[in-house]
C-alpha cells in the first residue's frame, strides 16, 4: 500500500496536546510512536524525515466540496482540486452532487468514484443528492461507502430542490446515513432579490448579498430541518451556517459521537465578514452569504464551545471571468482546499483559537461526525494521513502559487505565517515543499455504520 517512513523531531498535535515524538509508517498505516528514542536498528533501516521540531496533524478532512467535476471541468476537476487540497494539508474530501450531470443516482455516484479512483490524489467520498423524487436510489445506496445524502432546502440547480413535505418526510426518516442539508429559505430569497432588483436593476451591489440572502432566509429553513429531525430522529448535518441566531438551534450538551444534529462552519464565514464586500466583491459572494461581523464572531464563539462541530469550505471554483458579471448573473463559490488550514492556523497565530482546536474541528470532528474508518487522527493502526506544517513561514498569497484550476482566490494578497511542507496519503509521500508524487492516489473512504 505505502512506503515505510520514520518521521522523527516532530512536535505532534492530536487528541487535544502537543508532544515531541517520532512517527513510524509502514504498509500506509501509523505503525508505531515513539516518545522516547527511535530504535536504532529501525532508524538504520527505514528511510527518515527530520521534521526538524514543526507539527506534525493528522490530514485534514473536508466534508464539503465542489470539485466541479464530471460537467464542469474548465472550473476545476477532480484531480487539480484534489492536489491544490494536498498543498494545502488536505488528505480527503468529500464532494457534493450538483455536477453535470448531477450525482442523483448510484450509478452516477460510481462513476464518479472511478474517476476519483483514476486521478485524486486525496482520499475521496461522495454524495448522494436528494430530489423529490428519487427516495429509492437513496434506500439503495451502500451506506458503508458514501459520506451522506445532500438536500438542498433553499435554491439550487437542476431539480435538486427538495421541497415537497412527503418527499422531505422520507428523506429525513432515513436513519443511518447523515442527511447534509443546505439551509436557506427560498420564498425569502425571492421577495428581497424583487426589492433590491427593483432599487439598483441588475448591477445590485455585492454588499447586498447578505441582506438578499438575509439571516431570516437561513434561520427560517434551519430551524425546519432542525424540527424534521427532531421529529424523525433524522441523522441531520446542517452545513455552512453563517448566522449567530442559528446557533440557538444547537447544543453542546452531548459528545460529538452521540449527536444526532451536527454542524459545519465554513473558513470564509469565520475570516471575512459583511465590512470586506466593498474590497472583495464577487469574489466573496458565496451562498449562504457572509454577514456581519457579530455573526462571524458568533459563529467562532459557538466553535470554541462545541455548539458547532466542523470546520470545512464549501469550496466551489469558478472562473475569475465569470465572478466579473454582474450580481444576479455572477455565480456564488470560490476556492479554498489550498488555503483553508493555512487561514485557521492564522487565526490561531492570533490567539483566537487554539492550535489542538484547529485540529479538533478540521480533522478529528469530521472523522467522529461521519463515522470515517481509521483517519482523522494519529493513532496506531490508523491510515497515516499526515501533514507537517511550519508555523514559521511568512508568505503571500498569489498567482504565482495558486494551484486552484480556476487560477485566483479570494486571498490573493493575504500574507500567511504558516505553511504545509509535507503531506502524506495512506502513509506514501505525495507533497514534499512544493513538490507533488503524482503517482501516489488516494483511496476512497470507507465509514463505520
Amino acid at each position: 500500500m505505502g512506503n515505510s517512513y520514520i518521521i522523527y523531531n516532530a512536535q505532534i498535535v492530536n487528541e487535544g496536546e502537543i508532544y515531541s515524538a517520532a512517527v513510524y509508517i509502514k504498509d500506509g498505516l501509523i505503525a508505531d510512536i515513539f516518545t522516547d528514542e527511535v530504535p536504532a536498528q529501525l532508524l538504520s533501516s527505514v528511510p527518515s524525515i527530520d521534521a526538524g521540531n514543526k507539527f506534525l496533524i493528522p490530514g485534514v478532512i473536508d466534508d464539503q466540496v465542489h470539485f466541479r467535476e464530471p460537467g464542469l471541468t474548465y472550473k476545476g476537476d477532480i484531480y487539480s482540486e484534489s492536489k491544490a487540497g494536498i498543498a494545502g494539508g488536505v488528505t480527503s474530501f468529500m464532494d457534493m452532487p450538483n455536477t453535470k450531470p448531477q450525482t442523483i443516482t448510484n450509478t452516477l455516484l460510481e462513476e464518479k468514484i472511478i474517476i476519483a479512483s483514476e486521478k485524486s490524489l486525496a482520499n475521496y467520498a461522495f454524495y448522494l443528492g436528494a430530489t423529490n423524487d428519487n427516495f429509492a436510489e437513496l434506500t439503495a445506496a451502500d451506506h458503508s461507502v458514501i459520506c451522506g445524502i445532500k438536500v438542498f432546502m433553499g435554491s439550487s440547480t437542476g431539480n435538486m430542490l427538495v421541497d415537497q413535505p412527503e418527499s422531505l418526510k422520507k428523506i429525513f426518516s432515513i436513519k443511518t446515513l447523515p442527511v447534509a442539508v443546505h439551509c436557506e429559505d427560498e420564498p425569502t430569497i425571492r421577495r428581497n432579490t424583487i426589492i433590491y432588483k427593483e432599487k439598483f436593476g441588475e448591477a445590485i451591489p455585492f454588499e447586498c448579498h447578505p441582506s438578499i440572502r438575509s439571516a431570516e432566509a437561513c434561520f427560517l429553513s434551519s430551524s425546519k430541518a432542525v424540527e424534521l429531525a427532531q421529529k424523525y430522529d433524522t441523522r441531520l448535518h446542517v452545513i455552512h451556517l453563517s448566522t449567530e441566531i442559528e446557533i440557538g438551534l444547537f447544543t453542546n450538551e452531548i459528545p460529538l459521537e452521540e449527536k444526532r444534529i451536527t454542524t459545519e462552519v465554513c473558513v470564509h464565514h469565520l475570516w471575512f465578514d459583511q465590512t470586506d464586500y466593498p474590497r472583495l466583491g464577487s469574489l466573496i459572494k458565496w451562498n449562504p452569504a457572509i454577514k456581519s461581523t457579530e455573526d462571524k464572531n458568533a459563529l467562532l464563539q459557538g466553535l470554541l464551545n462545541n455548539t458547532l462541530d466542523i470546520v470545512a469550505t464549501d469550496h466551489s471554483p469558478h472562473t475569475f471571468e465569470e465572478k466579473q458579471n454582474p450580481y444576479t448573473s455572477c455565480p456564488s463559490g470560490a476556492p479554498l482546499v489550498q488555503h483553508s488550514l493555512i487561514a485557521m492556523l492564522e487565526l490561531s497565530r492570533m490567539g483566537k483559537i487554539k492550535l489542538t482546536e484547529v485540529v479538533e474541528k478540521m480533522c478529528h470532528a469530521p472523522a467522529k461526525c461521519f463515522k470515517i474508518e481509521k483517519r482523522g487522527f494519529i493513532r496506531k493502526g490508523y491510515f497515516a494521513d499526515l501533514a507537517i506544517v511550519d508555523l514559521q513561514e511568512d508568505w503571500v498569497v498569489s498567482k504565482d502559487n495558486i494551484l486552484y484550476k480556476c487560477g485566483w482566490s479570494p486571498f490573493e494578497g493575504e500574507r500567511f505565517h504558516s505553511k504545509v511542507t509535507h503531506t502524506f496519503v495512506n502513509g506514501q509521500l505525495v507533497f514534499e515543499n512544493g513538490i507533488f508524487n503524482e503517482s501516489v492516489k488516494g483511496r476512497r473512504l470507507t465509514f463505520n455504520r
